[in-house]
């Protein structure tokens, strides 16, 4: 019952040794350790993790003082490691100090055998406790991590396939939100934004055309120009993917919403759905606007050819300060070269 604890005798004089070890064994103990200096313990505290130390104040080099001083800013953070203070100094001031040091309890020399094997059991029962509610912790912890990984992973795999739904009508392969993404979360690393931020703007800028899926092909995959009607009922995607994605509890579905709604917004305040300008428009959406404007002009779409990058660029620098942010607009062109 007793043989898997290991207790550490820390003391000078081997009749004191003897007589532990003794009683110890008698006890049903069978994994002591002795050390005779505290350096000998310290390096015996250190290989061997004992469930208990027996520690006399009273050495040569480094005392048991120093020994507890040393185990209190070592040992790991939360483990409990129970010292029983072994001493023949009877004084206040040393029991006093001994418990200020750490120690668990105090004994003088010679004591009671009954009482010292009490005192042994009562505390290697708090020390299994100890290890088995950290045990407990550590796992709840580490269940906690992992129900956390699979509701993010879910998180991902439901943007994926939001984002696919509403590219897949327009975009057989998907790419144009995955690279609009790719290039947001650089544009806003470049403009120096929390890492958290851009790490959340690379998931939430694929479902900027989530509204898409409330358009009629008719309109969507329609080469020609639009009317009228037509442009105002393509406009309504904002609103549409903003109202799929409201009243989310998480960072990431509330960003989400808030660059769906507003990323066909204008710097200048002629853009829509609500016309708003300047910094009223949330940055993550400012971000997107750049990204997703010169994906559009660099690759084909049903109305229109795939522009040179270059002359992408140069449109992307004559909308500073109207279309876009002139912050945006610098940390793009500073990605872009």
């Amino acid at each position: 019952m007793c043989a898997h604890h290991r207790i550490l005798i820390v003391d000078d004089e081997p009749t004191n040794v003897a007589f532990l070890e003794r009683l110890l064994a008698y006890g049903g103990y069978t994994d002591v350790l002795s050390s005779s200096s505290g350096e000998e313990a310290l390096k015996n505290v250190r290989e061997r993790q004992p469930d208990l130390i027996i520690l006399d104040l009273q050495m040569p080099g480094v005392d048991g003082y120093g020994v507890l001083a040393t185990l209190r800013s070592s040992v790991e953070s939360g483990i409990y490691v129970p010292i029983l203070v072994y001493t023949a100094d009877v004084t206040f001031q040393a029991r006093k100090k001994a418990l200020e040091l750490g120690a668990s309890d105090f004994l003088i020399k010679p004591g009671d055998a009954q009482e010292i094997l009490l005192r042994v059991k009562n505390f290697l029962v708090v020390r299994e406790l100890h290890l088995a509610l950290s045990s407990r912790n550590d796992n709840l912890e580490e269940m906690v991590r992992e129900r956390t990984r699979d509701l993010y992973e879910s998180q991902i795999e439901i943007i994926e396939r939001l984002a696919m739904a509403g590219e897949r009508r327009d975009d057989d392969t998907g790419e144009h939100t995955r690279r609009v993404a790719e290039l947001s979360g650089a544009i806003a690393a470049e403009m120096g934004l929390p890492a958290q931020t851009v790490h959340l703007l690379k998931l939430t800028a694929r479902l900027h055309d989530l509204g898409k899926i409330g358009v009629p092909d008719s309109i969507l995959l329609k080469p020609g120009r639009l009317t009228r009607e037509e442009v105002n009922e393509m406009q309504l995607h904002c609103v549409t993917g903003a109202k799929i994605l409201s009243h989310g509890r998480t960072p990431l579905l509330q960003m989400s919403e808030r660059v769906a709604r507003s990323h066909h917004e204008r710097y200048d305040g002629t853009g829509y759905p609500d016309g708003l300008a300047g910094e009223e428009i949330p940055i993550e959406a400012r971000i997107v606007a750049v990204a997703d404007v010169f994906d559009a002009l660099t690759h084909t779409r049903p109305y229109k050819a795939a522009w040179e990058v270059a002359d992408a660029i140069a449109e992307i620098r004559a909308q500073n300060g109207r279309h876009f942010d002139p912050k945006v607009v610098e940390a793009f062109l500073a990605v872009i070269a």
